[in-house]
């Protein structure tokens, strides 16, 4: 018997798949080493960068240090943060009241390291003065950790916090980058978070295509049947399900609507969720409801299908989003001197 598969390890091989749910009998995905791994990778990237500290805003990069994740309306919101000074613990700064003691409670991890945020969102005549008292307290980390005086990568922020910042004497640079480079390498458990999501969009367009597509349900009713697939498997967040039909599709309408799928309709489906763990998926499919494609049709799907596949010939370690779009055909149209949204190729895991 030919037993040499397993010495592959489990989270390169894409059809060995374990369940979203833990067990006393089988290491599965390890949470602990997940945060680990991830807080290393953000440190070797600072170093990188030569940054005495990360200030980050942004919720995927929040959760990405910390582990903390509170729902999806306050990711991106500017109104919690956190800290990863050089050689030290990251502190995480949530949102007063019950959003600070639910963490608490959630992140024993995190121990005495959780602190009241200071929002100065929507504080309309005292946004200044909240702005303010937000780098005071980041501020209070860094000369803890005696970072104080070098530079600060900060990931994202408005003006008043800008001004806060400049105020305090604090030398902001941009931390993006290193972030950036950080997430884009996935560690073993973040795979199989991955793993885990696609398996569940490769599902739900099964069903589509085969259940739910029928001439006479509307655009609408298939979003419906894709939100309670994706939940009922653990999905944390559904956004958009996009389903257009037949006139819908050209110019692309990007939402679904009430519209009546006809029989004959080419239909766009485009899903874009959080899988378990924290991990997207973007699945998009044409599929044709009760009909034959037509030849010209076939041509048109074969041509874009083997530019996507050519390219994908390229999506592999060492090689640049330029030597994938390389096997592109060239994008002519240079009307307004931009491209379309529909021409990225886009998200890195914990974000869109």
């Amino acid at each position: 018997m030919d037993t040499t598969f397993l010495q592959e390890e489990h989270h390169t091989n894409p059809r060995r798949l374990y369940s979203t749910t833990g067990a006393d009998w089988q290491l599965r995905i390890d949470h602990e080493r997940l945060r680990a791994e991830r807080l290393e990778r953000a440190r070797k990237e600072m170093e990188h960068d030569d940054l005495g500290a990360l200030v980050v805003f942004a919720g995927a990069n929040i959760r990405y240090i910390t582990g903390s994740y509170q729902g999806n309306w306050k990711y991106n919101i500017n109104i919690r943060y956190a800290v990863l000074c050089r050689d030290a613990e990251p502190v995480l700064f949530e949102t007063a009241g019950s959003d600070l003691q639910c963490a608490i409670i959630d992140l024993p991890w995190m121990k005495d390291r959780i602190r009241p945020a200071m929002t100065w969102q929507w504080a309309e005549g005292a946004v200044g003065e909240m702005a303010d008292k937000m780098v005071a307290g980041i501020l209070d980390v860094l000369k803890e950790n005696g970072v104080e005086k070098e530079k600060i990568g900060v990931d994202n922020f408005d003006l008043p916090a800008l001004h806060a910042f400049e105020k305090a004497g604090i030398n902001v640079v941009n931390g993006w980058p290193a972030f950036s480079r950080a997430r884009t390498v996935k560690t073993r458990d973040e795979i199989e978070c991955l793993k885990q999501a696609s398996s569940i969009g490769d599902a739900a367009m099964w069903h589509i295509k085969h259940k739910w597509l029928k001439p006479g349900v509307t655009e609408r009713q298939i979003e419906a049947k894709v939100h309670k697939f994706m939940l009922d498997r653990h999905c944390e967040i559904i956004y958009d399900i996009i389903v257009a039909s037949g006139g819908n599709t050209s110019p692309y309408r990007r939402w679904a609507t009430d519209k009546i799928i006809q029989q004959g309709d080419l239909i766009i489906i485009d899903i874009n969720a959080v899988g378990p763990g924290g991990y997207y998926i973007d699945f998009v499919r044409t599929l044709k409801c009760a009909a034959k494609m037509t030849q010209a049709e076939i041509d048109l799907y074969r041509e874009t299908y083997d530019s996507l596949y050519a390219g994908m010939e390229y999506l592999k370690p060492g090689k640049t989003s330029a030597d994938v779009v390389s096997r592109f055909p060239e994008y002519d149209d240079d009307k307004y001197g931009t491209v379309t949204l529909q021409q990225f190729a886009h998200s890195i895991g914990i974000t869109l």
